[in-house]
């Protein structure tokens, strides 16, 4: 079955996840577009099929929440928490993402267009998010795994307490949090900004980026310290 249209003018939005959790994967559905969601909460969350979701309008919490291998495009803004906990496959916000976009991710790419809110990528745990305009303070706060690729600028705080996740910032940095640093481009983040940019369908040049990373002094609890990092 190639497709399918809903209007949640018409058609309540549980109906339409009923049916995307338990009739599509196995009517073979590959695409499901989603018209009039008027800022809805949990639109297409938890999906574990791989099937193109479209949503035309402007989601509310949650959208694409939980995801596992389907691709979900948002072709306006998107609420708090787009792509919280997404496992694999693809969530695309064409507009602005609010708070918490890809917040706890594992896997899979996140992409927005816009700007994104406060603590985009909060406690990343892998998985990549491609931001094309700026993004809110406290950022990838304790980030352990993955990448993010903000386009603009970074707001307050960037990177506090980050593990393992490493992040490339095109514009300006208002603070890095604690325990965050900026290093050298090497020639392995070049080429991963060139991916992931060019994953997301942005055009920048990878050698206008600034790569933030964990310093690792907070690895370790160190009784002795002041506690002034």
């Amino acid at each position: 079955m190639d497709g399918l249209n809903f209007d949640l003018t018409e058609i309540p939005l549980r109906t339409v996840n009923d049916f995307l959790h338990k009739e599509a994967p196995g009517q073979g559905v590959k695409k499901v577009t989603i018209a009039n969601p008027d800022g809805a909460h949990n639109i297409a969350v938890g999906l574990d099929f791989a099937v193109e979701v479209e949503v035309i309008g402007h989601a509310g919490y949650y959208a694409g929440g939980m995801n596992k291998a389907a691709s979900i495009t948002v072709t306006g803004s998107a609420g708090t928490g787009v792509a919280e906990n997404m496992m694999s496959g693809r969530v695309h916000v064409k507009g602005f993402a609010s708070n918490g976009a890809g917040a706890s991710m594992h896997g899979g790419l996140l992409v927005i267009d816009g700007d994104a809110g406060l603590r985009c990528g909060i406690s990343l745990k892998g998985g990549d998010i491609v931001v094309g305009g700026s993004v809110g303070s406290f950022s990838a706060f304790m980030a352990q795994a993955g990448r993010m690729v903000i386009c603009g600028d970074a707001g307050d705080a960037l990177g506090d307490s980050l593990y393992e996740a490493v992040l490339y910032v095109k514009g300006k940095i208002k603070s890095l949090g604690a325990d965050a640093q900026i290093e050298p481009m090497g020639e392995a983040d070049l080429k991963t900004v060139k991916d992931l940019l060019a994953a997301a369908g942005m055009n920048h040049d990878p050698k206008d980026f600034k790569r933030v990373a964990s310093a690792r002094s907070l690895y370790h609890w160190n009784a002795d310290a002041n506690q002034e990092y």
